[in-house]
């Protein structure tokens, strides 16, 4: 789990008790003393102390070479609900996004649009700017590689590397794939018969075409961390997620090591790639734009901490979590643990490598025109659903399969007709005539028996998947919950009995209505990290108060109790409420 990386988290276990039964909810507490009352309300509950240093989340930063697509958005949106969970359980956390601007690439982009590189990549990078501020990215540092603490950063880690003997200058040549900016091994490309018929050649990794390139550059000793990086994987076997891509990583090491780990080209030269943080006291050279982007988790946190304001983020490496797409793992889980040791910095904590989005089975290209804007996304579901959406259905191991059908249908089915029609019946006048929310359930039977197994086990299932980046899952037990006590709530027909002379039938109401309202606010608290603006909207509409919004008060009954003891008032409800999830267009 996540939270074992961590140094003294903040961990929150919650287990589900044992069933109960009795007739009505004071008479469980009656027999009860003041301390054991206090003690079966919290014994859901253990916690440990909050470390202080911060949690360090980053997305990977984008190549502003041209404008965001779905994939971009769905990397930021998955750590950005990670970040948002860590600070639901209390955490205090730093999280960075940005854009990576140099390199051959950009450069190339900049010309075709006419335009010179640095113009061009503020037009770029404002563009992913707009779109994360409008999917509600509460990042704490958006980074740009062009900017000048960043330069500052990669001089002194290269002067750094240069001076503990891990650069070295000398000749490479090999296969270079100006797309990737980056050398394969002869045993990793092939020849292809090209859209015209023609042969070319590619890397089989990625599928761009390489050319054999031969120059002087400056060179990393990569060949020198074999041993320190098997022995970082070998003792961390959850540092990277999926389980699939750490087996992939480790087994390239540990059988390949001739081709990950030979030492690696850290330059090119300045003649043909302008665009670029220069070697420092070599005008000749430009630095690789790989090791210039990697430095931007260092450049978040104020490195290279030589001066006191910086002191404080400094506490936040090493990173909690780099999450990234999984065509780029090989640069996060060898290039950057390789300088990061290199340097006597500590390497990452976890490494979540996600999957790629498709459409018709295929990989979502302008060529083909499948691609996925996601701008129009936000505006036609509106920006929750859509992070609904993206955690629910996205891939981390096996690649995801986008349609505007299935948006269609998370929203319809799971947001409106179950999260939100639940929200609405309870607090309809009809069924709930002196519009409160009951404190206490009245008489209890079997009926409730299910739902309440389920309300009670629901946050330790929450917090064991979304610790494991497994959101998809997670959501998918929030949302059992919900369509159980819609279930319950049909079973019950509160609707007969509000109208119902029985001498039980108003104490019946009040159990349903509890379990629903219960329902409604437990769902409301964990399902924060992905729909943060709708689920504040729920929380409000049923009178949560702010500072009743954490982790920790995600447990059953936890609303209605000081210090697990006192009983507090039913609560009205407020009078204005908007439609949660309103019909689409």
């Amino acid at each position: 789990m996540l939270a074992s990386a961590v140094k003294a988290p903040c961990v929150y276990a919650l287990s589900g008790g044992g069933w109960s039964r009795p007739t009505a909810w004071s008479t469980f507490w009656r027999w009860k003393t003041t301390t054991v009352r206090a003690r079966e309300i919290r014994r859901h509950l253990t916690t440990t102390p909050c470390r202080d240093p911060p949690l360090f989340i980053t997305t990977p930063i984008f190549y502003a070479n041209a404008e965001p697509h779905i994939g971009h958005l769905y990397s930021t949106v998955l750590a950005d609900t990670l970040q948002r969970w860590y600070r639901l359980k209390g955490h205090t956390t730093v999280f960075s996004t940005g854009t990576d601007e140099h390199g051959q690439k950009i450069q190339e982009a900049a010309e075709r649009h006419k335009m010179e590189a640095g113009p061009f990549c503020d037009m770029v990078s404002e563009k992913f700017k707009v779109l994360f501020n409008s999917a509600n990215i509460a990042y704490t540092d958006y980074i740009r590689t062009t900017e000048p603490r960043h330069k500052k950063a990669v001089h002194f880690l290269w002067k750094l590397l240069l001076d503990r003997g891990y650069i070295y200058r000398g000749y490479h040549e090999g296969w270079y794939a100006v797309s990737d900016e980056t050398f394969y091994p002869a045993s990793q490309i092939e020849e292809v018969a090209g859209p015209d018929g023609k042969m070319q050649t590619i890397s089989k990794e990625s599928g761009q075409r390489v050319i054999w390139m031969k120059e002087e550059n400056y060179k990393f000793r990569l060949s020198m961390l074999r041993e320190p990086l098997i022995a970082w994987l070998q003792s961390n076997p959850d540092v990277i997620i999926p389980k699939t891509k750490y087996n992939e990583i480790l087994s390239a090491l540990l059988t390949r090591a001739d081709e990950q780990l030979a030492d690696l080209s850290v330059s090119r030269l300045r003649s043909r790639v302008q665009w670029g943080i220069m070697v420092p006291g070599d005008d000749d050279h430009v630095i690789y734009v790989w090791l210039d982007a990697l430095a931007n988790y260092l450049t978040v946190l104020g490195y290279p901490w030589t001066c006191p304001e910086a002191s404080d983020l400094q506490n936040a490496w090493p990173a909690q979590c780099h999450v990234v797409g999984k065509d780029i793992l090989k640069f996060h889980a060898i290039y950057w643990p390789a300088f990061l040791m290199a340097a006597g910095l500590a390497p990452p904590r976890r490494i979540v490598a996600h999957a790629h989005w498709l459409m018709g089975n295929q990989k979502m290209s302008k060529s083909r025109g499948n691609v996925v804007d996601p701008t129009k996304l936000l505006s036609m579901y509106g920006v929750d659903p859509v992070r609904y959406f993206l955690m629910r259905d996205g891939g981390i191991t096996n690649d995801a399969e986008f349609a505007d059908s299935m948006i269609h249908m998370r929203y319809k089915k799971d947001l409106a007709g179950q999260l939100g029609n639940l929200a609405m019946r309870c607090s309809a006048p009809r069924i709930n005539p002196e519009m409160t929310i009951p404190s206490e359930p009245g008489v209890i039977t079997n009926a409730e028996a299910v739902l309440d197994g389920k309300l009670r086990a629901l946050p330790a299932v929450v917090q064991s998947r979304f610790e494991n980046v497994e959101f998809g899952r997670g959501l998918e037990s929030v949302f059992e919950c919900v369509s159980e006590a819609n279930k319950y709530w049909d079973a019950c027909k509160p609707w007969i009995l509000v109208k119902s002379s029985e001498p039980d039938a108003r104490a019946r109401l009040r159990t349903i209505l509890y379990y629903a309202f219960e329902t409604v606010r437990m769902a409301g608290l964990l399902l924060q990290p992905v729909l943060p603006q709708k689920m504040d909207q729920m929380l409000d509409d049923i009178a949560v108060e702010k500072d009743q919004r954490m982790w920790q008060n995600a447990v059953l009954g936890h609303r209605w109790r000081d210090g697990g003891d006192r009983l507090r008032r039913h609560v009205p409800l407020p009078e204005k409420r908007k439609p949660l999830f309103p019909k689409l267009n």
